[in-house]
């Protein structure tokens, strides 16, 4: 987890306020009356199935489509009314980006900048994002990583005090996708909002402060990676292979699967750790490969999608 998590909680700036928002399509309900509020200096994951509202929400934050109805503020500004303003303000990353496969990558950077009245400078972009060593590379030279990083470059020329990332390790390697999370979490510690929207639950919960599970138009839950759902305080599964000797005793010999491993749900995993614990060393039992585990935030998630899909 980032730092920034406990500054961007205890912060009462709102870099996004959404109320009662609603957008149809014909007869298709897109966001059906979605509330949301972003703090200023965090990073802030968007989940949710295919069709459930995601796109079309963050589309209109940025300013790219209207509202039916309900209230948004972007950075204090309506996006709907105010788009010109807000511009300059707000840097966009976009699942697929296309720069010159021609241009360096100085060029590229020196061309962005031209369109802002006061750009970062170019050495500074290149050190936030790990490019320093591409500087004089051809776009086209670049691993699809490298291009990524480029990519945040472009949408940070203009110093934007938030950034929308959609899917921005979609199609990486394993250690792509680290690189990336070390440039976002990067942005955290410059101070930038960050509006992330990924499929991948391991990058949410790496790289967010706080999520929002978008199901049916609506925001479903709501939360850090690490409660939402209520998985911190959900049932946990205590798991370990019995060595020789006698069985534990009632309330903790729990069931053993065909592997040998002996399952045990504990709502007090102190307690019962304790328990298990004082037991083995008393009789000289090894707990061979002892693990707690808790839901993840995947088990949350689908829970709360099969939740919102019985209901409708």
């Amino acid at each position: 987890m980032t730092t920034p998590t406990q500054s961007a909680s205890s912060s009462t700036e709102v870099a996004i306020r959404v109320s009662g928002l609603e957008k149809s399509y014909g007869s298709v309900h897109a966001v059906r009356g979605l509330d949301l509020e972003v703090h200023r200096g965090e990073i802030f994951a968007i989940l949710g199935p295919n069709g459930a509202g995601k796109t079309t929400t963050i589309e209109i934050l940025e300013g790219y489509r209207q509202r039916d109805r309900g209230s948004v503020e972007v950075l204090g500004i309506d996006p709907g009314r105010q788009r010109q303003q807000l511009k300059a303000r707000v840097g966009i990353v976009p699942q697929q980006a296309s720069s010159d496969p021609f241009l360096t990558v100085e060029e590229t950077l020196q061309m962005y900048a031209g369109y802002y009245p006061h750009p970062k400078g170019i050495d500074e972009l290149l050190t936030v994002v790990g490019l320093q060593e591409k500087r004089t590379s051809r776009v086209q030279r670049l691993s699809g990583g490298q291009q990524r990083r480029l990519d945040v470059a472009i949408a940070l020329v203009g110093d934007p005090e938030l950034l929308f990332l959609d899917e921005p390790t979609t199609g990486f390697d394993p250690s792509a996708r680290h690189e990336a999370w070390g440039v976002v979490k990067s942005l955290a510690r410059l101070g930038k909002t960050v509006i992330l929207t990924t499929h991948y639950m391991d990058e949410a919960q790496n790289l967010a402060d706080r999520v929002a599970v978008v199901a049916g138009g609506r925001v479903v839950a709501l939360g850090t990676p690490d409660t939402l759902g209520a998985r911190d305080v959900a049932t946990a599964e205590i798991r370990f292979r019995l060595g020789e000797g006698p069985r534990p005793p009632e309330g903790l010999d729990g069931e053993t699967d065909a592997s040998g491993y002996v399952h045990l749900s504990s709502l007090d995993v102190t307690q019962t750790l304790y328990d298990l614990t004082r037991w083995s060393l008393e009789t000289g039992v090894e707990l061979e490969g002892l693990q707690v585990l808790r839901p993840t935030l995947e088990d949350a998630y689908l829970h709360l999608i099969a939740d919102v899909e019985e209901m409708a």
